[in-house]
């Protein structure tokens, strides 16, 4: 970090800011709400600059219905679920995969789905699921493991997918007008593999500016001040302002692999419903590694714990310190939902960084 850059970024923001009326940008990712904590950015902005969190968070988007799913696959005699970790402890309505991992089911985590496919390799008799969680970032490993457990000739892995697609899922949040939102941080690591033109149909089609950005604490306000200098203009561009990571046409080998695999399809979003090709589902000729269609498997209703307001937060329609249980009855220790379970949940960053500020 070189604070002479923080610091000249800073005054320009303030300058912008003093110049523009109450302002509110979303960081769409989950490592950009719990960077922008930690390093104390946030803490720097104006008042007027408003900073909301986006559905970023993979675990805390992931339905209620398939963490309910993965549960009742981790019942059955057999078999091995391999996840990462945050899903361990997301509260599915008859517990979690920690609880149920306690009561004798293997639950395994893993930090990647290669070693899911090698745990198959050395495991015939065992039936190897690996929960296939995550946005454009995650995916392309998990295309990548699918090849591999093909070319071994693996009958005995198969992933249950829940992954999702980014500039989808920012659409919904404008067509629904719920939230007024002037401008996006867009986050970097997406970019890498979808490329910063990937964000174009945000412009074109909403008028809202979006800025890639990195995740230090330079890179984070280049992209606020990049947002309020279009703002300012009354203009509306994709612009990347993290270029020594993002290109514009992003990683066509990960792309490739991903549309050999996946294809897009409707998916179900916690709190948002079914969107339209927002998800990526198994191209039919992997047929064979879908562990829905292996095992009979349905995604069930969507469902909120009494007082939980998870699905407001990931829409940037509420702040933790909104909800009656955060900090009180949900806490890391005890999380009653998944925005405190997970490390990039926007709960979890507010109880680690901003609890006592709120009076919690």
């Amino acid at each position: 970090m070189n604070p002479d850059v923080c610091h000249s970024l800073l005054c320009e923001i303030r300058d912008l800011a003093s110049r523009l009326p109450r302002v509110q940008l979303m960081e769409v990712c989950g490592t950009h709400t719990v960077a922008l904590f930690r390093t104390g950015v946030k803490s720097l902005l104006p008042e007027n600059i408003v900073l909301l969190s986006g559905p970023g968070c993979p675990v805390c988007v992931t339905a209620q219905g398939y963490i309910d799913a993965a549960c009742a696959l981790a019942d059955q005699p057999g078999v091995i679920i391999c996840t990462y970790g945050d899903m361990v402890r997301v509260p599915g309505r008859g517990g979690s995969l920690e609880q149920q991992r306690a009561r004798g089911a293997r639950v395994r985590v893993v930090y990647s789905a290669r070693e899911a496919v090698h745990l198959a390799a050395t495991a015939p008799d065992a039936e190897i699921v690996f929960l296939a969680v995550g946005f454009e970032t995650t995916a392309p490993a998990t295309a990548a493991a699918l090849l591999e457990a093909e070319n071994l000739g693996l009958r005995n892995f198969s992933v249950l997918t829940a992954h999702k697609l980014v500039v989808p899922a920012i659409e919904a949040l404008l067509s629904s007008g719920d939230v007024p939102i002037d401008g996006f941080l867009c986050p970097g690591h997406v970019g890498v593999i979808i490329g910063s033109d990937a964000f174009e149909p945000i412009v074109v089609h909403h008028r809202k500016p979006c800025v890639v950005a990195g995740f230090e604490p330079a890179g984070m306000l280049h992209g606020i001040a990049a947002l309020l200098k279009q703002i300012a203009r009354g203009i509306a561009r994709v612009q990347n302002v993290y270029p020594v990571a993002v290109g514009s046409q992003g990683n066509r080998v990960a792309q490739a692999i991903l549309q050999r695999v996946f294809e897009p399809a409707p998916a179900r979003w916690r709190a948002m419903g079914e969107l339209p090709a927002s998800g990526l589902r198994l191209r039919r000729c992997f047929d064979r590694f879908d562990a829905w269609r292996r095992f009979d498997l349905a995604e069930g209703d969507d469902y909120d714990p009494p007082g939980c307001r998870c699905g407001e937060v990931i829409q940037g329609k509420t702040q933790p310190a909104e909800c009656v249980l955060f900090g009180r009855a949900c806490t890391p220790l005890n999380p009653i939902g998944p925005c405190m379970v997970s490390s990039e949940g926007t709960c979890a960053a507010w109880y680690k960084y901003h609890r006592l500020a709120v009076g919690v």
